[in-house]
């Protein structure tokens, strides 16, 4: 049987309090070390891989722009093709690091073929929780909660502006489980607002081609579309550079980010921003308490699951345009959730069964 640990919204807040508190000290007395293995997007995609590596950066008390420990206590190696996987994770392993931390599904097979061939060494993997090794730490979100906060606040800003018969997009990296939680949760967010909204979805099938999503979020933008939410890794920054562009022009279109807050990324002018609000992927979170129970010497391989109420999602606030009302509605919406009020389904079956989304979409549950 496959164990699954729900982390508590207590576990994740002294997680919270070690970070800006504890970390310098737990890395100055154990001094764990780490190897983050990540896709061909590298740290630098803005994003998700951007948000594992600023977990590591926290815990050691470092930051994005004083990586001092790099190279002594961490380090960073970008596989430029999928077939790099397995030879990068035994190597490695072979050096000896105390955690070895893979980003994304895409490295599932590499990781179950790899880990049992290193018994004593721990691996960690964000949004995966089928390899079921003893040695693996295997780190699932509820994407498809904070995308429903996304969801419903680009429909609430749309009608909040006066948007006549507002149509949304999804852009997706490649089709799978965890992809499909954020368009479920998106959609559901949308047609809580506004139930008969018109949905379009594309998938570019890479993480790091976002000449694809800027071409495709043109063509949506020219077509009516106001908001486009991209998942997409690296391929996203594409979408965000469109409505970067059309802003400039005057055009009344947004785009939304995600994992990390992308407010930055969409900025046009003195305070001014194309990111209308980003749904929010605490990586971060996951490599920090990997690297904290390896310190503690209380790694325990398993399925972690870390939710809107054990605060693994959220939503971002950071854009001024984002109107009040909109935030005071979304927010009863966030408690909703906590609460139970509101479910959000993850799987596209469900979605569908519910009748929460419509059919014909790219998503795929597997």
């Amino acid at each position: 049987m496959k164990k699954l640990i729900l982390v508590s919204a207590a576990v994740l807040l002294t997680a919270a309090v070690m970070f800006v508190g504890c970390n310098k000290k737990t890395a100055a007395s154990t001094q764990p070390t780490v190897r983050l293995i990540t896709d061909a997007t590298g740290i630098d995609d803005k994003s998700f891989n951007a948000a594992a590596w600023r977990g590591i950066l926290e815990f050691y008390g470092d930051t994005w722009e004083n990586q001092k420990n790099r190279g002594k206590l961490y380090d960073v190696v970008t596989c430029q093709t999928q077939d790099m996987y397995v030879p990068n994770l035994k190597q490695a392993a072979d050096k000896g690091y105390d955690l070895i931390i893979t980003t994304g599904f895409t490295f599932a097979n590499a990781v179950g073929e790899v880990a049992p061939l290193y018994p004593d060494q721990k691996f960690m993997i964000v949004d995966v929780n089928w390899v079921n090794k003893p040695n693996l730490a295997e780190y699932v979100y509820s994407e498809e909660q904070g995308s429903f906060l996304v969801g419903a606040a680009a429909a609430l800003q749309a009608e909040a502006e006066g948007v006549k018969n507002p149509k949304f997009g999804f852009i997706g990296g490649v089709p799978g489980a965890t992809i499909t939680k954020f368009e479920m949760g998106y959609i559901q967010g949308i047609r809580a607002v506004l139930p008969n909204a018109e949905i379009v979805d594309y998938y570019a099938n890479d993480w790091g081609a976002p000449e694809k999503a800027k071409a495709q979020a043109k063509n949506w933008y020219d077509s009516g579309v106001t908001t486009i939410f991209s998942a997409a890794g690296g391929t996203g920054n594409g979408t965000i550079a469109q409505a970067k562009e059309y802003r400039v022009q005057g055009k009344k279109v947004w785009a939304v980010g995600v994992d990390s807050d992308q407010y930055e990324e969409g900025v046009y002018g003195e305070g001014k921003s194309a990111v209308l609000t980003s749904m929010i992927k605490k990586v971060e979170t996951s490599t920090f308490l990997s690297l904290k129970a390896v310190a503690d010497d209380t790694f325990k391989g398993g399925v972690y699951q870390l939710d809107l109420a054990g605060k693994g999602v959220d939503y971002t606030t950071t854009n001024k345009e984002l109107k009040p009302e909109v935030v005071k509605k979304v927010n009863a919406m966030k408690d909703d959730i906590i609460s139970g009020k509101i479910k959000v389904f993850g799987t596209y079956k469900e979605a569908l069964d519910a009748g929460s989304v419509p059919a014909g979409l790219g998503a795929k549950d597997d």
